[in-house]
């Protein structure tokens, strides 16, 4: 296992934030997003920059899981009002975790 300096760790979650802003537009880029969040992990342990890969991973997984139940109750029409939350809550994720990423600050591990 190598072991990232602090810019790249840094730079590695910027690259996952730009991928999951793009995704918005192009949906696989969440996927590679992911990927990396999983492969590097380990080598982001014990720094501040883990705490940008556990929200990156966990608003990957809610958002997917939102975005399946949004689509399965499209028929009964509660999909409609459950899409656009999920797209609301994954902007306001990934534009809170650009903020403190910037500013060099941990995140939370809450929903918020």
């Amino acid at each position: 296992m190598s072991e990232l300096s602090e810019d790249k760790q840094k730079d590695l979650a910027l690259l996952v934030y730009v991928l999951q802003i793009i995704g918005f537009f192009i949906g696989l880029t969440w996927i590679a997003g992911v990927i990396i969040n999983y492969i590097k992990r380990d080598e982001v342990q014990g720094t501040w920059v883990a705490s940008h890969f556990e929200w990156q991973i966990k608003t990957f997984w809610v958002a997917l899981i939102g975005a399946i139940i949004g689509w399965v109750t499209m028929f009964i029409l509660i999909g409609f009002l459950i899409l656009p939350l999920v797209a609301v809550w994954c902007i306001y994720r990934v534009v809170k975790g650009l903020l403190a990423l910037n500013d060099r600050k941990e995140l939370g591990t809450g929903y918020f």
